[in-house]
């Protein structure tokens, strides 16, 4: 008897430690790096924000001799960049909204077609402009910010304005508190606009493939959708029939109670 309680003892405690394994297992990012202190990464696409309609940019123009470039300049404001709350007394410049057909304007230079284009690009292309009145003019431009939304089985789902243009998926999922322990770290998608087509791309968090995708740098409204891990459906769906069950078992109570009051009131008389 005291053997097969120690036997039973033993199996359900290999069977608590392999469930414990499982789990942490399936909570781990990168799951197939080698095990030794160092090692290497795939290599990361390179790929540079593209400027589209709408994109907030500032451009500053300057030289050694800044009275020649300050014309190039917009006047500075007093007001908060677009999506501050936060209204100060701090001079800034004035940022250039992209238009819907892919143009800003700037002072001396008139309209200049930015759509499509990195930052390095616009910074050539003004400097181009420029340096036919000004020798040697220093441009520099930047995107004032974008936002991505991210969704599903992530501790804060949010929608995060970016203020750079390097911003990773895993960026993204930190400034959301990360993952929840529900999530499917195996099925990430990113959804993002090409060419005026909604295309998806499905990332693998458990693999360091992840690195390599096409999507690991975020672009501007990206969605990214964390799907959830067959535990939360089966709960789901586990609440949801229970919920049935109980508004069934609810309705039948009250029919009843309702046909014995009946029942009563026609005895009584």
């Amino acid at each position: 008897m005291k053997y097969s309680k120690l036997l039973i003892a033993i199996v359900a405690a290999s069977a608590l430690m392999s469930c414990s394994t499982t789990k942490e297992n399936n909570l781990a990012y990168f799951k197939n790096a080698a095990p030794t202190a160092t090692g290497t990464l795939p290599q990361t696409a390179q790929t540079e924000i593209r400027v589209i309609a709408d994109d907030e940019l500032a451009i500053t123009v300057s030289s050694m001799a800044p009275e020649a470039t300050a014309m190039f300049n917009a006047p500075l404001a007093n007001n908060a960049g677009r999506g501050d709350t936060d209204v100060n007394n701090k001079q800034r410049l004035t940022t250039y909204i992209v238009d819907r057909d892919g143009y800003i304007t700037m002072p001396v230079i008139g309209q200049l077609q930015v759509a499509g284009k990195s930052t390095r690009e616009i910074e050539a292309l003004v400097k181009e402009r420029v340096s036919q009145v000004v020798k040697d003019p220093y441009v520099r431009v930047q995107l004032m910010g974008f936002y991505v939304n991210v969704m599903g089985e992530v501790k804060s789902p949010q929608r995060i304005r970016v203020n750079k243009e390097r911003f990773t998926v895993l960026d993204a999922l930190a400034a959301c508190g990360d993952l929840t322990e529900y999530a499917e770290r195996g099925a990430v998608m990113v959804v993002r606009e090409e060419n005026g087509q909604k295309n998806y791309y499905r990332l693998n968090l458990a693999s360091t493939d992840v690195f390599a995708s096409p999507v690991y740098y975020l672009q501007q409204n990206d969605v990214v959708y964390v799907e959830p891990n067959s535990i939360k459906i089966d709960n789901s769906r586990y609440n949801t029939n229970n919920a049935y069950k109980l508004t069934v078992i609810s309705t039948i109570v009250s029919a009843a109670s309702v046909v014995a009051s009946l029942v009563i009131a026609l005895t009584v008389k």
